[in-house]
């Protein structure tokens, strides 16, 4: 016999409460955040055919639900508390379920969150979780801090997920172990919630890298009401990605997207703490330019040359 909702709801996403004072089966959870500490709340969609692919395992389709999310809280610099989740499913499909929540607890589990509530209903497959975390008031990293003189980081490697986009898409070969590789960066991101935690206090502006690093630093660059200088040959890149043609390189790092790394800014002279928050959350961190009074973003060559590259951030509504 078919599940109904409140069984699927039961069998695979109702478990023992932690934090949440009251979690699900009632018609709102009760969640009592650290007292003095502010709520940081967010909330991210994934529509299959849009955001992510048919082929990809239920494991990795929970894994990625949750982490896109925890990338915001780690671009807040907060701590995770709990989550809901609103899932339309074309039909009931036990083993999808099965897989899909398995990858999405194993997160949650490895971040200390917890599922509180949500909705499910019968439609085209589509994933909606909203994240609450929490922060010290005047500690949350924002978009809009950035001043001229500060540095300019990310953290980890860029564009491996784009590059697994393009085999997909048969624009580039690579097959074997290569392109699991890609394809795992893809499909399986991790979101760097340790190390915006670290970099309270020592970072002026942070943003996640979800639909491209041009675009995603633009934002920070409008809220601050700053410019900045980015040097395209430093960007932080895979053996992989380094060992396709330059134009491909440029393609997937600049504008990539999927990447759920963290760009950040940072005063020159606390280099060194930055670094320091890089070793503690266990991810390296790469200087690739420097914020400018002057509005706009100028990319640049490691010869300082300006790079003509035509590129931009994917766009939800123009893609």
């Amino acid at each position: 016999m078919a599940l109904g909702e409140f069984d699927l709801i039961h069998r695979y996403f109702d478990r023992p409460g932690g934090r949440a004072v009251l979690g699900i089966g009632d018609d709102c959870a009760l969640v009592a955040p650290t007292p003095g500490m502010q709520l940081a709340i967010s909330t991210d969609m994934l529509v299959e055919g849009r955001h992510f692919l048919s082929t990809v395992a239920p494991e990795r389709l929970g894994h990625k639900s949750l982490a896109v999310n925890l990338s915001d809280l780690a671009a807040c610099g907060a701590r995770p508390l709990a989550f809901t989740l609103s899932l339309a499913l074309p039909r009931v499909d036990e083993a999808f379920l099965a897989g899909f929540s398995q990858g999405l607890f194993a997160l949650a589990d490895a971040h200390g969150i917890e599922l509180v509530g949500g909705d499910t209903t019968a439609g085209p497959l589509n994933i909606s979780i909203t994240v609450f975390g929490e922060v010290p008031p005047g500690r949350a990293l924002l978009r809009s801090g950035a001043r001229p003189g500060d540095q300019l980081w990310i953290s980890g490697t860029l564009g491996d997920a784009r590059l697994a986009l393009e085999v997909f898409r048969g624009t580039l070969p690579l097959a074997g172990e290569a392109f699991e590789q890609v394809r795992l960066a893809m499909e399986r991101p991790t979101p760097r919630v340790a190390l915006g935690q670290a970099l309270q206090g020592v970072a002026t502006a942070a943003a996640d890298i979800s639909d491209g690093l041009l675009g995603d630093l633009g934002h920070i660059l409008k809220r601050s009401r700053v410019g900045a200088q980015l040097e395209a040959d430093a960007l932080p890149r895979s053996p992989l990605l380094a060992a396709q043609p330059l134009a491909v390189q440029r393609q997937c790092t600049l504008a990539g997207g999927d990447d759920y790394e963290l760009v950040f800014t940072a005063p020159a002279a606390a280099a060194a703490a930055v670094q320091a928050a890089g070793r503690a959350a266990g991810v390296a961190v790469t200087c690739v330019g420097h914020i400018q009074a002057e509005p706009g973003l100028r990319v640049v060559d490691a010869a300082g040359r300006p790079v003509d590259h035509g590129l931009a951030s994917f766009d939800h509504f123009k893609a």
